[in-house]
């Protein structure tokens, strides 16, 4: 089989870490994620990784909630998400996967700073990039940061792993059991429709640079591996 996606970004929910538990990092999932992701590291497929922070702290949620300004509490979210991909790293790296964390804010004790050509190098070399800190900028998501970072590395696709949802429904599944689940859907569809799989922002940046993006539950086993070849998974939200 060939492969369609020789290099794509990873966006993985902060939440997604936490497994049982109802704050923090459970370490049953991340070893879980790192191994799906050495399966398609050794079919040849260049990885690059963008984690949340949700399972810590959430910028806009919890600066609200403990009466702080909206750039100090996205800053911190900015922190929550270096240590999600520190952890990810630590999975890796114990499965023999060779990988580097960049951070968008300078912490030259933990991480490499983000550099784009240097991302590319190391993707060349067979490396897992982990994008960290977001975009290094308050009021952006890390959806957007995704969004970024894919465009900068001329990622062929962004899949986005979601916890517990297994694409986009036109409606919350959580809340209306006769939402219909979406097989394809255009951008301006997300967007038009106000759809909250993603930041409109991040759904733009990929419409621009003409990136597919493929939404699917990361619990189900393998399937990272059946989209790299093409299988069609969760939703295609693309032209």
């Amino acid at each position: 089989m060939e492969l369609k996606y020789n290099r794509i970004l990873l966006k993985i929910s902060g939440e997604a870490l936490m497994g049982k538990q109802d704050f923090g990092i459970d370490y049953e999932p991340v070893q879980m994620i790192a191994q799906e992701i050495k399966n398609i590291h050794e079919e040849g497929v260049e990885v690059a990784v963008v984690v949340g922070g949700g399972n810590i702290f959430r910028g806009m949620k919890n600066s609200t909630k403990l009466g702080m300004d909206r750039a100090s509490g996205d800053y911190m979210g900015m922190l929550a998400t270096v240590m999600n991909a520190l952890a990810l790293q630590s999975a890796l790296t114990q499965i023999n996967v060779d990988c580097r964390v960049q951070t968008a804010i300078d912490m030259n004790q933990i991480a490499e700073p983000y550099r784009r050509f240097k991302a590319i190098r190391h993707l060349e070399k067979n490396r897992v990039v982990i994008f960290a800190a977001g975009t290094g900028n308050p009021f952006f998501t890390t959806d957007t940061a995704s969004a970024l970072r894919a465009s900068e590395i001329g990622a062929q696709a962004m899949l986005m792993a979601k916890n517990g949802v297994d694409g986009v429904y036109d409606d919350d599944p959580n809340v209306n059991p006769n939402a219909k689940k979406l097989e394809n859907i255009n951008y301006d569809d997300i967007i038009k429709n106000g759809l909250k799989v993603m930041d409109t922002s991040a759904c733009s940046l990929c419409k621009e640079n003409n990136i597919p993006i493929i939404v699917f539950d990361f619990k189900a086993r393998g399937s990272i591996k059946k989209i790299v070849y093409g299988e069609k998974i969760g939703t295609y939200v693309g032209q």
